[in-house]
């Protein structure tokens, strides 16, 4: 295998099965035929794609039953004889084809049910929204799979033993007047993520599991346990954390040789002998790294699955990642050992088995998260280590083929560039990203680390950092980030700010009373009137987002995921209690352009002009512009000063605003570990900037009402007309402006370019340069769309025609035509560049 120092040289090619400036096409998402280079992989990719989704009722069931079982245990224990029931009772399955074992339901492609943490919506899905009916991410529910969860639905939100439950008594009418999804329908800011699902948007250790095995692992909890003393002030908690870990290392074991009695089985089976050949290696492969340390490449890749499928059954956190393949699994390639094709066979094995997870969402998830599948699979390559050296090797290559062979929406694939980056793998990264599936997702080294380091973490470990869920920065084993804990909308608080904290659509009285627009006599009293909105609703959302904190404190904990973080074992206390060595909680503002535009206009058109009064702005506004049609078009034109044309006129708001949210945010204590935790700030909306767009009248920026607000760090397009007209470097140059070493939760950056603009060798440099100056500049990240409007307009109208069209929403990617129809239209409207 090449080595970091014969990459940097240049003068040895990468070795990769595809040269590293194969082209697979530009814009040819859901247009090619071309498939992997392995017919397995093929012969996967097809049934997986055709696999019919429904929910499995068995985990439901085994819950149910423990939960009644070990009620008089201890929180720490109770979950840890719940996981081991689990584990030991779940229905496992092995396919045809398959190298790698291990699923988190049966069979392949089904959701499992996790009543803990909320279940009557999903029985009132079932009587009231069909989930065969939905018009996307559609499920098909046996009538027999229904029945048995609606047999044991009644023990759980009824009875008041959920997380949801738990959290709906704790809040009060202050939290219920903001909070979306099932808390209130105003929606100023969504912060149910950790309210009704599992904790995620992490990592963990995956370099440990593979370096030191389960065996290993227990050694450790042994240690600790050896060195317990009985005046230990937490004596008991420590014990019986303790206690429960080797309860759940027990049933890891045995879930693991379950998978390798099943294969052995298969195997004795099996008529045809390659095919028995590899059941039995498989077995074997379980049976060894059921305690044991990996031997080589095949071995690890399947403790590694295995270890993301427990996290994933012992709760359904969103956007769990699997860590940084090229680092963590280097050790184990050798192609002495394994050959090389045999290796990247094995990676696209991979990606297929991700692509099996599933998870079941209520149906206003489907619609501003549609096409998420099991959400947030992330898997990462590049950058440096902890010495600051570049780690580009075989993997990181091999990692962009298997993607470019598989084209599916998993894993959300995220690349990190260094300045010592070679330029073959970046010519590789971007060839790939000219297909025009949205992946892979680009992360800047050289601002993202200096931030983490001003956030408090250790050079070493900030080195180690990969982006989980669509672009949070986190530390693998170390970090418990609560990172997407929320999503703000940072235009309605402005809208607020100039209505006297009223919402413009019934006059409700929300926040404090900061006064009207028609009263301000310049643009310092609006910006004190937005400064004390912002600290109100920011306030609200810290004691929010802590009581969810709190609930899962008292309800829920997470013995196996703790074992895979550092320091928990150590100090004897769960990763829900704040035993990660780092507690952060990372909410994210929505519709940052759209507050520039707003406070820009504003400032132009009513102070500096005076063209319309502030008054009139705000009856236009509420009249949705009926009246005002020249008006709408005016603050729509190129003649106003928009964010997103490097006019510091306009950026300057987008520069206060987001200097503002960070600085409040921060000051902010994590309910877990309020001595060291704080929260940490994102800019980025996924898809939410349709949905909080939603609740939100016509705003003087050209907005109407209910249309989205502009998307993560991006410029304003509304349906009057995009704001940024003048090309992608002057839109680089508006958002680097912003100082985004202290946006430490990630910041997004969309890019949507026709395929005829970055075609061809002068089409992808040109790309290359262009991130290379954005990140020059203070750039931390960029994710691309290559795709025309007219395709996605055809894919509208011929949905089977473009079954296979994969797009960028905002963090991850999906199929075009598996998107709800408000998706498909805010993605269509984007602004398509040119590099001309």
């Amino acid at each position: 295998m090449a080595t970091v120092l014969e990459y940097a040289k240049r003068d040895v090619k990468p070795l990769a099965i595809e040269p590293y400036d194969r082209e697979w096409g530009v814009g040819v998402s859901g247009l090619s035929d071309e498939k992997s280079p392995f017919p397995r992989i093929n012969r996967l990719h097809a049934w997986v794609r055709n696999k019919r989704h429904s929910v499995d009722p068995k985990r439901g069931q085994i819950v149910t039953e423990a939960f009644k079982k070990y009620e008089n245990e201890s929180l720490q224990l109770k979950w840890a004889h719940i996981l081991s029931d689990v584990l030991h009772q779940c229905d496992i399955f092995m396919y045809d084809d398959e190298l790698i074992a291990g699923d988190i339901a049966a069979p392949a492609c089904e959701c499992g049910i996790y009543p803990e943490y909320g279940i009557d919506w999903i029985i009132d899905e079932f009587h009231n929204w069909p989930m065969d009916q939905r018009p996307n991410d559609v499920l098909i529910v046996p009538k027999e799979n229904q029945e048995a969860i609606e047999a044991y639905a009644g023990e759980w939100d009824a009875k008041g033993n959920t997380l949801l439950s738990h959290v709906q008594a704790a809040f009060t009418d202050y939290n219920r007047i903001a909070s979306g999804g099932p808390f209130s329908p105003k929606g100023l800011y969504n912060c149910n993520h950790y309210a009704t699902q599992g904790v995620g948007h992490g990592c963990a250790d995956m370099a440990k599991v593979l370096t030191k095995g389960w065996e290993g692992i227990r050694a450790e909890v042994r240690e600790a346990e050896a060195r317990l003393q009985a005046d230990d002030a937490r004596y008991q908690e420590k014990k019986e954390f303790y206690q429960a870990a080797h309860i759940v290392l027990d049933a890891v074991e045995h879930w693991i040789l379950r998978y390798g009695d099943l294969c052995r089985d298969l195997a004795a089976k099996e008529q045809d002998t390659t095919r028995r050949s590899e059941l039995e290696r498989i077995s074997a492969n379980c049976y060894h790294v059921a305690t044991g340390v990996p031997r080589d490449f095949w071995e690890a890749i399947q403790l590694l699955h295995f270890t993301y499928c427990i996290t994933c059954i012992e709760a359904n956190g969103h956007s769990v990642g699997y860590g940084r393949f090229d680092k963590i699994m280097r050790p184990f390639y050798n192609t002495d050992v394994l050959p090389r094709e045999f290796c990247q066979e094995l990676i696209e094995n991979l990606f297929i088995k991700m692509r099996e997870l599933n998870k079941l969402r209520d149906r206003f998830g489907i619609v501003f998260a549609s096409g998420t599948y099991y959400g947030g699979i992330t898997l990462d390559v590049g950058g440096v280590d902890e010495q600051g050296r570049d780690i580009t090797n075989d993997l990181s290559f091999m990692v962009m083929d298997a993607y470019a062979h598989t084209r599916m929406p998993v894993p959300w694939l995220g690349v990190r560039l260094d300045k010592d980056t070679p330029r073959e793998f970046k010519v590789k990264v971007f060839n790939v990203v000219r297909m025009g599936c949205g992946e892979p997702k680009i992360f800047n080294d050289e601002v993202m680390i200096p931030g983490l380091v001003k956030d408090g973490i250790p050079l070493e470990l900030a080195r180690d950092y990969i982006p989980v869920g669509c672009v949070e920065p986190t530390i693998p084993g170390y970090m418990h980030g609560w990172h997407d804990s929320g999503y703000i909308n940072l235009a309605y608080i402005v809208e607020l700010a100039l209505n006297d904290g009223k919402d413009l659509k019934d006059d409700q009285q929300m926040g404090p009373q900061t006064g009207y627009l028609k009263d301000m006599k310049n643009m310092d009293e609006v910006r004190a009137a937005v400064e004390k909105q912002f600290q109100f609703w920011l306030d609200n959302f810290e004691d929010s987002s802590n009581k969810i904190d709190k609930a899962n404190m008292e309800f829920k904990h997470l013995p196996f995921l703790s074992l895979l973080y550092n320091d928990c074992i150590a100090d004897g206390r769960d990763i829900v209690m704040g035993g990660a060595r780092f507690n952060r909680n990372g909410p994210q503002g929505v519709g940052l352009g759209t507050c520039a535009d707003i406070l820009s206009t504003i400032e132009q058109v009513v102070f500096e002009q005076k063209l319309i009064s502030g008054e009139e702005l705000m009856k236009a506004c509420k009249a949705n512009w009926t009246g005002y049609k020249e008006v709408y078009a005016y603050v729509n034109s190129d003649k106003v000063h928009h964010y997103g044309n490097d006019d510091d006129y306009a950026d300057k708001y987008a520069v206060w605003i987001a200097h503002m949210y960070s600085t409040m945010l921060k000051k902010k204590k994590v309910y877990r570990d309020p001595e060291n935790g704080f929260y940490i700030p994102g800019l980025y909306s996924i898809a939410i900037n349709v949905a909080l767009g939603s609740e939100l009248k016509a705003t003087p920026d050209g907005r109407v009402d209910w249309e989205p607000v502009s998307d993560c760090l991006g410029a304003v397009h509304t349906y009057g007309g995009s704001h940024d007209v003048k090309g992608p470097t002057a839109i680089a140059k508006s958002v680097a402006k912003i100082d985004q070493s202290e946006i430490t939760n990630g910041v997004i950056l969309n890019w949507k370019f026709s395929p005829n603009t970055v075609s061809g060798e002068a089409g992808r440099d040109n790309l290359i340069n262009l991130i290379d100056v954005y990140f020059d500049l203070g750039g931390k990240q960029s994710q691309f769309n290559v795709i025309t409007k007219e395709t996605m307009l055809e894919a509208q109208k011929k949905p089977r025609d473009y079954r296979d069209l994969l797009v960028r929403v905002a963090g991850y990617s999906t199929y075009f035509t598996e998107m709800s129809p408000v998706l498909q239209d805010d993605l269509i409207n984007r602004t398509e560049l040119s590099l001309d």
